[in-house]
């Protein structure tokens, strides 16, 4: 198989991937705990990017990294897996599925704020087009979703924003440190690092935690970790085909590819294709406004990463979540 169609192959595998996880997360919540389904998730992940180094012969790259270099990766891990995740599943406790998802959409809309906030990059002033029409989008998304439970949840609203801000923060941080390590080296510190944090919460709040008391500030007591093995299993796919398998395919498939825009375009695909899963799986009717705004969002930032004026030294690549 040539180089371009493994490409194509492997950004495949990744959208289909990004695309169920809309309706894993749902049904995972139905066994777990937020800080339970991400405790799973990112152990899942940490053996699949360590079994990836073993493959690719890479361990003694961790070697080559200075103190300051694991250090930054220690501040990333916390923000992804810990935060991020932690944030993300709370919205999706609070919101159907096809009002969170597209939330989340928004963080690269977010992340031209951020730049312009932390590193100066002016915003481009065409760019407040297809900022100004996924953020209509987004409202349209938020306003439809009292069609389907007849009232939405403000603060679930608020939990999506804030994971799709995150999200733009990691985007930033990782993108300082990618000329420090390899990128399936750096994948798999953060999230040795991030599932380090999730561990030592639970140590942390079964000391602290009154007698009795299943759980502290939202995270379990070791008591109470309780799991079934449908638990675990949901638990271990989202950190198989979120965390883990896609965003190595994905990574390969752009580095790989001689047309990188192609594979990025890929990605504006695993949306539509999550509102499927969700409507066949899920059971949830997918209203208009739903699709509406999906579209809106998506055209907003496709605008201003192929039509607002040239690509600067700042490139947003899409990842779906």
């Amino acid at each position: 198989m040539s180089s371009p169609h493994k490409s194509i192959t492997l950004a495949s595998v990744a959208v289909l991937s990004w695309s169920t996880v809309a309706t894993s997360f749902k049904i995972a919540q139905r066994e777990l705990t937020v800080y339970e389904m991400v405790l799973i998730a990112a152990l899942t992940a940490l053996g699949v990017f360590a079994v990836w180094l073993t493959v690719r012969g890479k361990w003694r790259s961790l070697g080559l990294l200075s103190p300051r270099t694991w250090l930054s990766f220690a501040l990333l891990g916390l923000v992804n897996p810990v935060i991020y995740y932690l944030t993300l599943f709370r919205a999706y406790a609070l919101l159907p599925a096809q009002i969170a998802q597209p939330i989340n959409y928004i963080w690269p809309i977010l992340l031209l704020v951020l730049l312009a906030v932390f590193t100066g990059v002016p915003i481009q002033p065409r760019k407040y087009i297809g900022m100004a029409i996924s953020l209509g989008g987004l409202t349209l998304i938020s306003y439809g979703g009292n069609a389907i439970n007849g009232s939405i949840s403000v603060l679930g609203i608020v939990w999506a924003l804030l994971s799709a801000l995150l999200w733009g923060i990691y985007w930033m941080m990782n993108d300082r440190l990618k000329d420090k390590a390899d990128e399936d080296v750096s994948l798999f510190i953060g999230f040795l690092f991030g599932t380090i944090y999730l561990l030592i919460g639970v140590g942390a709040a079964s000391l602290l935690a009154p007698a009795g008391t299943d759980e502290i500030w939202g995270i379990p007591v070791l008591q109470s970790l309780s799991f079934s093995a449908s638990g675990i299993l949901s638990g271990m796919y989202i950190g198989l085909f979120e965390m883990g398998i896609p965003f190595l395919c994905f990574g390969m498939a752009i580095r790989m590819t001689t047309n990188p825009a192609l594979i990025n375009q890929m990605c504006y695909l695993a949306p539509f294709l999550s509102l499927f899963f969700i409507s066949m799986i899920l059971g949830e009717p997918i209203v208009a406004t739903t699709y509406t705004g999906l579209v809106l969002i998506i055209a907003g930032i496709a605008y201003n990463e192929y039509f607002a004026g040239r690509r600067k030294r700042h490139k947003i690549r899409p990842q779906v979540k």
